[in-house]
């Protein structure tokens, strides 16, 4: 039998990476997509089909597919929609026209290429979406509003997804990891910097004391911080099970937090939340 596939985005580094390999190393035929030519090049030396795929880009996204198809003769078993990145910085301060950004890469691309493969899904009478989310699709926290807002879309979209999807084979999964050893923070310094004008905010004091200290300056890792590999162990049973759950958590944060969403009152867990 040919080996199951799979089509991962976001694989030039942290979650995808790790996630691409792994898969590989069980068995299955792993489309690690990138958004730079560059990073495509490089995982094809590695021995991986390499599509380039940027989600901020429609073209690449169905060219890519269209690779991915044709080199499996027209079906997928899963996609796994991965690689997002945050603006940090107050709400107030944010430009609507960085949240359409965002909102480009977070959410609509990861609709264009979902909205793509399921009717391949159909037509094979099986699949798997599984939707790389987050602790902040469910709770907020400060400075991240702009990352929380796309994160909440992709969970009411999933969720959605998932309802309409019981009539069929295609079974639509979330996986919400807290902290995760990767380049996250590094990479959101530059979307920080192209977006947000700290300096004339009337949130100036509170950007020195809080939000740049943390972004610009590591520390090591955060206390409850886990590698790729915890979100790649999710991905296998959401991949892998014969019935998967709706909702994968990984760290301990993301556990606590939605213990607390339970069981606190709204401004009781706003307080919590601003602590973090």
């Amino acid at each position: 039998m040919p080996a199951r596939s799979i089509l991962i985005t976001g694989c030039s580094s942290g979650i995808g990476l790790a996630a691409a390999m792994e898969m590989r190393e069980r068995g299955w035929r792993v489309f690690a997509a990138c958004k730079q030519q560059v990073d495509c090049d490089r995982l094809r030396t590695m021995g991986f089909e390499s599509p380039r795929m940027d989600y901020t880009d429609t073209a690449s996204l169905h060219q890519g597919l269209n690779e991915v198809l044709e080199a499996t003769g027209g079906t997928l078993d899963a996609l796994f929609n991965n690689g997002a990145h945050a603006i940090p910085g107050a709400v107030e301060d944010l430009p609507t026209d960085a949240l359409r950004a965002i909102f480009e890469a977070n959410l609509f691309g990861w609709h264009e290429v979902t909205r793509s493969i399921l009717p391949i899904m159909r037509a094979q009478g099986h699949g798997r979406i599984i939707q790389c989310s987050s602790v902040l699709g469910f709770v907020s926290i400060p400075w991240r509003g702009a990352y929380v807002a796309t994160k909440f879309a992709l969970e009411g979209l999933t969720d959605a997804l998932r309802v309409e999807m019981r009539d069929t084979n295609i079974d639509i999964v979330l996986i919400e990891p807290g902290p995760i050893g990767t380049k996250f923070r590094e990479n959101s310094i530059l979307h920080f910097e192209r977006w947000i004008n700290w300096k004339d905010s009337a949130r100036a004091g509170q950007y020195r004391s809080s939000l740049l200290e943390r972004l610009y300056k590591s520390e090591g890792p955060d206390p409850f911080e886990l590698p790729a590999s915890a979100v790649v162990k999710k991905l296998i049973h959401a991949a892998e099970a014969k019935r998967p759950r709706a909702r994968y958590f990984v760290t301990t944060p993301t556990y606590l937090m939605a213990f607390l969403r339970r069981v606190l009152p709204t401004r009781l867990l706003d307080w919590v939340l601003s602590k973090a």
